[in-house]
């Protein structure tokens, strides 16, 4: 499946209408005045943010989208309809940037949010406002604006509280599954996940959690090696994330070659994500030899980064601990995170 974290569109706003020409046609009334009515101005297009979206998988399928145009002025002095306004739906999470320049129009990130990114055109103006004194019926009125045509490019960054990040095969998609209710396709070789899957984690005393299961890096991957540059995007906007190692792959004589590899891709990728705080669950301790490796790798990292679990996906073994302590910290970030925005708005006040 195509990784869908970009698309390009075409989006027009409508015409404006025309203005019209007309007289006044009434019995006993020789020469009736100008009565063309305004022609109706072009609807807008807007992108607004919805969270039942997650993907711009269904930009693959529309590219071209056309508001309504308006409608002509008529006589009587009647005036043209307004076109209707088109709101094109995203995820949360999407830059909209115009392909030409490359210049950042608007990023939305909550859901709710819109923007207006091309206004329609104007009506004409109907001849019943070129009349003066010298000129009493003008034969002419005005033509309504063109719309607005921009190519947009769409780039989305996955919103996701947790992001999994780890060599490819760790069991990424697998603690995905298991935690939350997604279903990604599993199976027992590298970059089986394509796309970043999420799972909405639900939990007995703390609000749900969202889950990302960042695609594996690779040696190089902040270069673009493998797909790499298109997943490290996503990692960007989570709060925290679990760093999976695959103890069944951790050698003796390289016990922490693979927690280097990952971590000097996302440190070189951005500085500010090398810095992100890090949960690390060492995964598949249902292997042979496993227990052994766990408990070495343990000693080996804990003066750095105590913050260490030993799970097995697959089998379920210290899941539940997990998912209750990745829980606690999601709640403590977002507190965090309201805490900065109440205490900026209190030094705008005064």
């Amino acid at each position: 499946m195509k990784f869908l974290d970009e698309a390009l569109i075409t989006v027009q706003s409508g015409h404006g209408g025309n203005g019209c020409v007309s007289f006044r046609r009434e019995k006993h009334v020789a020469k009736g005045g100008p009565n063309g009515g305004d022609g109706g101005k072009g609807g807008d297009v807007l992108f607004k943010t919805t969270s039942r979206m997650h993907t711009l998988y269904n930009f693959q399928f529309k590219r071209h989208f056309k508001a309504e145009r308006g409608r002509h002025g008529q006589g009587k002095n009647k005036s043209g309809k307004s076109g209707k306004d088109l709101t094109i739906l995203i995820p949360p999470g999407t830059i909209v940037k115009d392909a030409e320049t490359g210049r950042v129009l608007k990023e939305l990130v909550k859901s709710g949010e819109s923007f207006s990114t091309a206004l329609g055109g104007r009506g004409g103006l109907g001849n019943q406002h070129f009349a003066s004194s010298r000129r009493r019926a003008p034969r002419y009125a005005q033509d309504g604006e063109p719309g607005q045509t921009l190519a947009i490019k769409l780039e989305l960054k996955l919103l996701a509280d947790v992001g999994i990040v780890g060599l490819p095969n760790a069991g990424k998609s697998t603690l995905v599954s298991k935690l939350s209710a997604a279903r990604p396709k599993v199976a027992d070789y590298p970059f089986t996940t394509l796309i970043p899957n999420l799972g909405v984690v639900d939990c007995d005393h703390t609000d749900p959690f969202v889950m990302a299961d960042i695609p594996g890096l690779i040696e190089g991957a902040h270069r673009g090696a493998g797909l790499g540059t298109r997943f490290l995007r996503h990692v960007e906007r989570t709060r925290l994330l679990v760093h999976l190692i695959d103890l069944s792959t951790v050698s003796s004589e390289d016990l922490l070659g693979p927690y280097h590899t990952v971590n000097d891709e996302l440190r070189q990728f951005s500085p500010a994500l090398g810095q992100r705080a890090q949960v690390i669950a060492l995964n598949k301790v249902d292997k042979a030899g496993t227990r052994a490796i766990a408990d070495k790798l343990r000693n080996a990292l804990e003066p750095s980064n105590p913050d260490i679990w030993v799970i097995s996906a697959t089998k379920g073994e210290g899941l539940q601990e997990l998912k209750n302590h990745l829980a606690r910290l999601v709640e403590k970030a977002k507190q965090a995170d309201s805490d900065d925005i109440e205490g900026s708005h209190t030094e705008h006040e005064h």
